[in-house]
């Protein structure tokens, strides 16, 4: 490894069927009062909300909620959350849903005590909270995995009126201060939802994968991580209900974006972003996003890191190298991860999202472009990228 970093990662994880069991100990560190964050109403039909609300009661905690998180979390939504917390002077942030909401939680507890237009301050300038800014903790509860929200910094936020979604992630302060993993919580979510949370899992190991040249251990992490998903997935698509496969997907998302693979490594984080912006424009589940623009995207990347992609095809799905050409084993890679994409359901085209051929002008504008990775993109090379994805 020839990178130079520091690992801290200070999110105290409770998984397992019996985790939920854990909240009550961990909430005697808090204040008593909680907003409660959770999305359009699902955890009231599925029961998971009675089990969360009792247990708060249980330990006398005051609940102040707030419902109807979305799943590409909007800039007024941020607004309407740091709003509350500041009328209730709330003492814990607690995140019930999938990773939007996770996300959007630790959007709120970055703003509530910020002293300016935290918009502009956190995600627009992308810079961090003053040492001496006081931030509301965070709790998950996890129903949807995918984005590896639970154990990261990282927030999406969606500026609805001009039609720009742009992330930030935060120093490790805004990590979650504890989270809890069911994996039967995530067998309550539709199908199209796990599986955008399959590829979502995917795309976050690639895109620290595919970056460097040297002998990294980071990068066998990611191959084995990249594995066990792919078994784990195909057994989830057959049967949503096995517990087994849904606990080592649940797992892998964890691992996936907990900031252990990425160590050492560059990384290159242009699918996200391109894949923000077409959900900008579509409003599309962020996995199906990045799967629509991933196939074009890597095709051009190959060409620029060949020998990590021959890695990838023989590493990670098995592809064997006899008599072939080192661009010839690495277009097997490629395919072999298209034709994994198809059997899980993912979508291959920006199309399918309900992008249009006048949209791409617009993605290209509100698609943030740096280098990253094996490419130096341009916004030039974005528009080809999308007219590919079409």
């Amino acid at each position: 490894m020839q990178g130079n970093f520091s690992y801290h990662n200070p999110t105290k994880l409770f998984f397992g069927e019996e985790s939920l069991n854990f909240l009550k100990s961990e909430l005697t560190a808090y204040g008593p009062k909680v907003l409660l964050n959770y999305g359009s109403g699902s955890v009231k039909r599925n029961g998971i909300y009675d089990q969360v609300t009792a247990i708060l009661r249980e330990a006398g905690k005051t609940i102040v909620e707030n419902p109807g998180v979305m799943s590409n979390p909007t800039l007024e939504k941020l607004h309407e959350g740091v709003r509350i917390a500041r009328e209730n002077d709330i003492d814990l942030i607690l995140a019930l849903g999938g990773g939007s909401v996770c996300d959007y939680s630790k959007a709120v507890a970055a703003s509530v005590y910020y002293d300016g237009d935290y918009w502009d301050q956190f995600w627009l300038k992308q810079q961090n909270p003053d040492a001496g800014q006081r931030l509301l903790p965070v709790g998950c509860i996890l129903t949807m995995a995918g984005t590896g929200s639970e154990m990261n910094a990282g927030t999406v936020i969606t500026d609805a009126a001009n039609t720009f979604k742009v992330g930030h992630v935060f120093d490790d302060r805004l990590m979650p201060k504890f989270s809890i993993l069911n994996p039967r919580f995530t067998m309550t979510v539709p199908d199209n939802q796990m599986k955008a949370g399959i590829y979502d899992i995917m795309n976050h190991i690639m895109e620290q994968y595919f970056s460097g040249s040297d002998d990294n251990t980071s990068d066998y992490l990611s191959e084995g991580l990249m594995r066990s998903l792919i078994v784990a997935s195909r057994a989830a698509v057959k049967n949503p209900q096995d517990y087994e496969a849904r606990s080592n997907i649940m797992w892998t998302a964890t691992w996936a974006l907990n900031t252990l693979v990425g160590c050492g490594k560059e990384q290159d984080w242009m699918v996200h972003m391109i894949g923000h912006s077409v959900g900008a424009w579509t409003h599309a589940p962020h996995g199906y996003t990045l799967a629509a623009v991933s196939t074009a995207y890597y095709r051009r990347a190959m060409k620029a890191g060949l020998p990590k992609f021959v890695r990838f095809a023989k590493n990670v799905w098995n592809v064997c190298d006899e008599g072939l050409t080192d661009e010839q084993v690495a277009e097997k890679g490629l395919e072999a991860l298209k034709d994994w994409m198809i059997e899980v359901g993912l979508p291959l085209t920006i199309t399918e999202l309900g992008a249009t051929a006048d949209m791409i002008e617009g993605i290209t504008k509100t698609t943030v472009v740096y280098p990253a990775g094996y490419l130096d993109l341009k916004p030039e090379d974005v528009t080809e990228i999308l007219r590919e994805s079409l």
